[in-house]
């Protein structure tokens, strides 16, 4: 490997060593801002079957295929990257709730959505076997019992990450909930107790109401409750559909059906 001493302007070389396909415009960019920190002083070339790298030292960085990588050590080093994407203990970069390099329990990071934490697509439809796997995954893994010899910090951030993996388990195990929270991720927020305005609904929940009021028995709710099963199975398709296609307002209008649909589902329940 053969070792050049930089003797000409760093630009100009790097512009002669550098396949065509490389931006200039973003190498150059790249270039000031390496120039302007300290040990930037030499340049490795590898065998011509290679790809033109450059170095810098301490830290190093690839420049290849028009991108500029970071620290390909896998860890994180002191103002080269966000410090909340490294681990706490051994700062190795972008650790889930749980380090994959070390082990340690992560702080809860609320940039992670519930899907992310499930491995889920974010997506209405789920399987869920999936939600159900890696739901007990998780909580085996943040058991008291599994970190009762770490530190105190450790075994808090354990407490908090567990009671966000049942919250989350909580949300997306019911298409109702799934839903609010799909389009509270979009940064719609879904007024529950909104007024409901359209005459054909509201004249149909009116109806629905007086039949489990003067419902008999148990059977003639439990028909009632397949019914409102059926409907919330038609209107969370409803919404999958108009969630897919960015349509937010017909989303919301099947919101707000599931929404009172759920409702006398519970008010079944209590009387049963």
């Amino acid at each position: 490997m053969l070792k050049t001493v930089l003797r000409t302007p760093l630009s100009t070389l790097i512009r002669k060593t550098l396949a065509q396909s490389i931006s200039i415009q973003l190498l150059e960019e790249n270039v000031t801002q390496l120039q302007n920190q300290p040990h930037f002083y030499t340049v490795y070339r590898f065998n011509s079957n290679e790809r033109t790298r450059v170095f810098r030292n301490p830290q190093i960085h690839f420049i290849r295929n028009s991108e500029l990588l970071g620290n390909s050590s896998g860890f994180c080093s002191s103002g080269s990257i966000d410090e909340t994407s490294c681990c706490w203990n051994c700062k190795a970069q972008s650790p889930f709730l749980i380090c994959e390099s070390c082990g340690s329990v992560q702080p809860v990071d609320h940039s992670v959505d519930y899907f992310r934490i499930f491995g889920l697509e974010r997506k209405f439809d789920i399987e869920d076997g999936s939600l159900e796997g890696m739901y007990k995954n998780w909580q085996k893994k943040l058991h008291p019992d599994l970190v009762h010899t770490k530190s105190k910090e450790e075994r808090e951030y354990a407490a908090e990450q567990s009671a966000r993996v049942i919250d989350a388990y909580t949300t997306l195990r019911k298409p109702l909930s799934r839903a609010i929270y799909l389009m509270r991720l979009e940064g719609i927020e879904v007024d529950e107790e909104q007024t409901v305005s359209e005459p054909e609904l509201l004249g149909e929940i009116m109806e629905i109401r007086e039949a489990v009021e003067e419902a008999a028995d148990s059977q003639a709710l439990n028909k009632i409750q397949s019914q409102m099963e059926e409907k919330l199975k038609h209107w969370s398709n409803f919404f999958a559909n108009a969630f897919g296609r960015k349509f937010f307002d017909e989303a919301l209008k099947s919101i707000q059906r599931m929404t009172y649909y759920h409702r006398v589902n519970e008010e079944i329940v209590k009387k049963l």
